[in-house]
């Protein structure tokens, strides 16, 4: 069960990406003594507020992919990356959008964005974590905050102002480079300099949580080698080395520092193939026909890495084709030996819904609860199920409670609002369309859709409760704005 978010298009990022510099080679593991650079220029409570703006911002102007599955299993990663990661000071979060180039980017406050591009181009899921944990690394030296630190004395602009240029760099280079070039006085080769300065910490520090986290370190370099290919033989570079180009200084220094950790073999993941299969199917640009002939004809090499993750990507593309007869046999195939895989899960209750069997998938959503009852795959498809058996009131007492602890979750906010709109719960329609919206940033027609709730009811208790919500989303506008100035 997924949903995209409607959003503009998006040329990938400014600040905080893969880029290169000449270095000299260093083969050991020694990691520098880099403190806490930054934090006069930016203290970590407010760092997390600039990233939760951000989100704001990426939610309004990126084409996120909210899919609860792909959700899920990025962040799996990125939480095993961070549980092996040193500095981490606040909660990550990792966000897939719907972008065919190479690229991933991290932003203040813990913000991770990863294009599906990068899914496709990896080959396994060493090389996917590799860029993550690089992108964690960015966050954890802050080098953002170092590079505002560095500005702060050098601009009239204001901190806010600073941030906002380059929240904008992040999301629309095109737009954030004249912000900076205009306002800042600085040109887009010198912002790219200050990036060079952290890429090779973000590289050996990254490569030491790589390993730490149980993933192969030869993956990053591998990665970077084929980023190299890429740029050699093909007419049009990868989007990600226009800007930041990759010597191969630093493609040597990555495989020399691989070579130094202890060899270590990992098996391929189910999860990421299937992940990539998911993305093929239901994110890419080929068709549902083609897709079909595509999984059919690596069944018949067996050149997928796993068998069951082409089987999947075949049952994908079968559903997409409306054939749910087919694409039943085969997940049921799959579910027989992978119980309790997400990807699985999910897919048998969409072609459990498509053939009208809503009992059925109550019923294996409900145990699957039982056993994880806050994972966000098993919430999400349950609450769509109900819905669509008509069962609104259980749909409402399912998504009311996980909003109040996920208040970031756009999807179950969606499905709320319809649940309320059939219930006919007016008020309560207009206060979940209204947290809908704020997280997008529209912090104006927000607090529209409040007022507008506040004159369908008389109770006292949600009329302060509406006020107060009025009030909070009255100043996270004026602090929205004057990032934007």
């Amino acid at each position: 069960m997924a949903r995209k978010s409607p959003a503009a298009a998006c040329i990938p990022l400014l600040v905080a990406a893969l880029c290169g510099a000449t270095q000299p080679v260093f083969a050991n593991n020694q990691l520098p003594d880099i403190g806490t650079a930054g934090v006069v220029a930016l203290p970590i409570e407010q760092e997390v507020r600039y990233g939760d703006a951000f989100m704001r911002f990426a939610r309004a102007g990126l084409p996120i992919i909210d899919d609860p599955v792909l959700s899920e299993y990025l962040d799996s990663i990125g939480q095993r990356l961070l549980a092996n990661a040193e500095g981490v000071r606040f909660p990550f979060t990792f966000f897939l959008i719907n972008d065919s180039s190479i690229n991933a980017a991290a932003f203040l406050g813990g913000r991770v964005k990863v294009h599906t591009g990068l899914f496709l181009y990896a080959d396994n899921e060493s090389e996917l974590a590799s860029v993550l944990a690089h992108e964690i690394t960015h966050v954890t030296q802050r080098h953002i905050a170092r590079y505002l630190e560095a500005q702060a004395s050098n601009t009239p602009m204001t901190l806010a102002g600073l941030v906002g240029s380059i929240a904008l760099a992040v999301i629309n280079p095109t737009a954030g480079i004249a912000a900076l070039s205009t306002t800042m006085g600085l040109s887009m080769q010198s912002a790219i300099n200050y990036t060079r300065d952290n890429e090779f910490e973000a590289d050996r520090i990254g490569m030491k949580t790589l390993y730490d986290a149980g993933f192969e370190p030869m993956g990053m370099a591998n990665f970077f080698q084929k980023l190299a290919a890429e740029y050699r033989y093909t007419s049009k570079p990868p989007e990600m080395l226009l800007t930041h180009p990759l010597p191969e200084t630093r493609i040597s220094e990555a495989r020399a520092r691989a070579a130094s950790y202890q060899a270590r073999r990992v098996d391929p993941s189910l999860d990421f193939l299937m992940a990539k299969a998911r993305i093929q199917v239901r994110y890419g640009n080929e068709s549902a026909a083609g897709m079909l002939s595509y999984f059919d004809a690596r069944l018949a090499k067996g050149d997928y890495g796993l068998k069951d993750a082409a089987l999947y990507g075949k049952a994908l593309a079968l559903v997409q084709l409306k054939r749910y007869d087919e694409a039943d046999t085969i997940m049921k195939e799959l579910a027989s030996r992978h119980p309790e895989d997400l990807f699985v899960i999910d897919t048998l209750t969409d072609i459990d819904l498509a053939k009208g069997r809503n009992k059925d998938a109550i019923a294996r959503l409900e145990a699957a609860k039982r056993r994880m009852p806050d994972n966000e795959v098993v919430i999400i498809n349950l609450a769509n199920a109900l819905l669509e058996s008509g069962q609104t009131k259980q749909t409402i007492a399912l998504l009311d409670p996980y909003v109040r602890s996920h208040g970031d979750n756009s999807l179950a906010w969606s499905m709320l609002a319809d649940a309320y709109r059939k219930a006919g719960r007016v008020t309560d329609l207009h206060l979940s369309r209204a947290e809908q919206l704020a997280l997008r940033g529209d912090y104006q027609a927000a607090i529209d859709e409040m007022i507008v709730g506040r004159g369908t009811t008389s109770d006292k208790l949600t009329l302060a409760r509406i006020e107060a919500r009025i009030t909070q989303l009255e100043q996270a506008q004026k602090e929205l704005e004057a990032l934007k100035r």
